[in-house]
């Protein structure tokens, strides 16, 4: 959308239908917008084809709705992580069409057709319990334009439900695994595709878990080739980095 707000711009320019300095004007807000409590980033999408993303916690509501709302004016597509439901709700008292994913901890608002990429994202959980970290990652693939299959549930306690999952699973470009406890999934996941595995340990586990710390080292230490580890519980991190690998293809 910043592309096409300059050239809308440049154009009533030339037209006549907007002065030089009133377009100067509007051009300052590009590099960065200044709020007083926060400096919206307007140009993020020129260079890396991604909004501005929005962590919400720590922000007051009311914040985290106006930083929304003036991304919102240059983006079609823009998302908050880490929201809870008073914060929907400043959002869609400015924002009606953002939805509120509530095991994603997500505010979303696509009015860009989806999905536009071609490759699928496999998202991948060890149990039901890290669910809400695997809805982070997939929810914010599917905002960023990726086609994804939720594959949860499925981990090495009983190795056979993987097994009965497997096509699915290497039917994907990129695949991201969600498991806490010993973190084993990916590791298994990872000599099993010929993809690019993305591990995301959670903190979900008892006590010698750690909080996550022993799902994040096993992850680490992974014998199988071709894994890469986000930090505990970064869905949102994972799906980022999957999205682009998922886009590599395009450039070619």
């Amino acid at each position: 959308m910043e592309k096409e707000y300059l050239t809308q711009l440049l154009r009533q320019v030339a037209d006549g239908k907007t002065k030089p300095e009133e377009a100067v004007e509007a051009l300052k807000d590009l590099p960065f917008e200044d709020l007083g409590f926060a400096n919206i980033d307007h140009h993020r999408n020129l260079r890396t084809g991604y909004p501005e993303a929005v962590f919400c916690q720590g922000k007051k509501p009311e914040q985290i709705a106006e930083i929304m709302k003036e991304l919102a004016a240059r983006n079609k597509n823009i998302i908050g992580t880490r929201a809870c439901q008073e914060d929907y709700e400043a959002v869609k008292r400015v924002l009606p069409q953002a939805e509120y994913h509530e095991d994603a901890r997500i505010i979303a608002l696509t009015r860009d057709p989806l999905p536009k990429r071609k490759g699928t994202i496999a998202v991948v959980t060890a149990g039901t319990a890290d669910i809400p970290v695997a809805e982070e990652a997939a929810v914010t693939a599917r905002v960023l334009g990726n086609k994804v299959d939720r594959i949860y549930d499925v981990g090495v306690a009983g190795i056979h439900r993987l097994f009965a999952k497997l096509d699915r699973i290497r039917g994907a470009s990129v695949v991201i695994v969600v498991a806490g406890m010993e973190g084993a999934l990916a590791s298994v996941v990872g000599g099993l595709v010929e993809a690019p595995v993305i591990a995301v340990p959670t903190s979900i586990g008892y006590g010698a878990n750690l909080g996550g710390i022993s799902a994040l080292l096993s992850m680490l230490n992974s014998c199988a080739n071709g894994v890469g580890i986000v930090n505990i519980d970064n869905g949102f991190g994972a799906a980022y980095l999957a999205s682009n690998i998922n886009r590599m293809g395009e450039k070619e």
